[in-house]
């Protein structure tokens, strides 16, 4: 079987802020045989995810623990399919599955314990099965619950509040009964996080010229949890209102993706006096716990005790503009692209 299959591609490195202009739709032919023992899926969800741009520089591979990516070569992306075609006992043509597939129309893979796929959940959107069950998710429940470990009552900041992580974590810790405060960088995502996901207070940090200042206004006793998606002054301010023994989860630190503002520079002696504990972590650190993870998700949702904010935009082409829009503020939620 031979498909025409399209996919997104870089033009060249990336060091600075993304734009559409880095990207380029490439053209090729999938050929898949029933002997070879691999499976074509047809990309119905794509990922988009800020980490991918780390990916995407010269330097990539030198210095982080992700593959670098090539000019002109596909992207491999977390991603929900149909497969169209099987050469393996574990799937069947009509099977729906999500895990690292591409940015592209079709995918091929050979299973293996090594690669991350895995049925879909059908009593859930399938959208669904990668935003809320799928990376992020599962990073926001993975960082709260295994790396901050809340307790009932302590206080809680998380940083772009309003994104994939972010919109998760403050309702998940509010479910554990936590006071929870967060930022985003617009009236409406600041109304969103207290109108609708429940967020205890939220802010919008453009309008405050003293972030220290800020956070000791909203955290007058101080912080004992930070989930960090930010970087930069933002974590040392939340590090100056850190209470002893306070946790900070590090998912990401996308103001410092693009190197266009300047890196953190953590007080220290906060850290050692104060006990503070700062970890990163990948959500496929806790692969094993996956299961339980989307258990436990799953049934929120099904409750309606978790909100799913997802941002939706269309056709393999948008890919470019969906990505460069995370690093400009503009998604709200988990950033998707839906295929034909």
């Amino acid at each position: 079987m031979e498909v025409r299959n399209r996919y997104v591609a870089t033009r060249h490195h990336i060091e600075g802020a993304p734009t559409e202009a880095d990207f380029e739709v490439r053209e090729e032919t999938a050929r898949w045989s029933p002997d070879s023992g691999e499976v074509l899926v047809r990309n119905l969800y794509l990922s988009i995810d800020p980490y991918q741009l780390n990916r995407m520089k010269r330097s990539s591979a030198s210095h982080l623990a992700v593959d670098g990516i090539l000019p002109g070569q596909r992207i491999a992306a977390y991603a929900a399919g149909e497969v169209v075609a099987s050469a393996s006992p574990e799937y069947a043509e009509g099977d729906v599955v999500a895990g690292v597939l591409g940015w592209e129309d079709y995918t091929l893979f050979r299973p293996s314990p090594a690669v991350l796929m895995s049925k879909v959940d059908a009593s859930f959107p399938l959208s669904h099965n990668i935003s809320v069950l799928g990376t992020s998710g599962r990073t926001a429940y993975g960082g709260l619950f295994e790396v901050c470990k809340p307790a009932r009552g302590e206080k809680v900041f998380v940083s772009a509040a309003s994104g994939s992580v972010g919109s998760l974590v403050g309702q998940f810790a509010k479910l554990a009964g936590c006071y929870v405060v967060g930022c985003a960088g617009t009236k409406a995502k600041v109304d969103l996080l207290k109108d609708k996901l429940g967020f205890d207070d939220a802010f919008n940090y453009k309008e405050e010229p003293d972030l220290k200042s800020a956070l000791k206004r909203y955290f007058p006793d101080g912080i004992d949890i930070y989930f960090e998606n930010v970087g930069g002054e933002m974590l040392e301010a939340a590090l100056a209102n850190m209470n002893t023994y306070g946790r900070v989860a590090v998912s990401g630190v996308i103001s410092e993706y693009t190197g266009a503002g300047r890196r953190a520079v953590p007080d220290l002696l906060e850290v050692i006096y104060k006990r503070i504990t700062i970890r990163g972590f990948f959500a496929w650190d806790f692969l094993p716990k996956f299961a339980e993870f989307n258990a436990a998700i799953g049934e929120w949702v099904r409750q309606g005790k978790v909100q799913v904010i997802e941002d939706v935009s269309d056709g393999l082409e948008s890919v470019p503009s969906a990505f460069a829009a995370l690093f400009s503020g503009q998604n709200v939620g988990k950033k998707l692209v839906k295929l034909a």
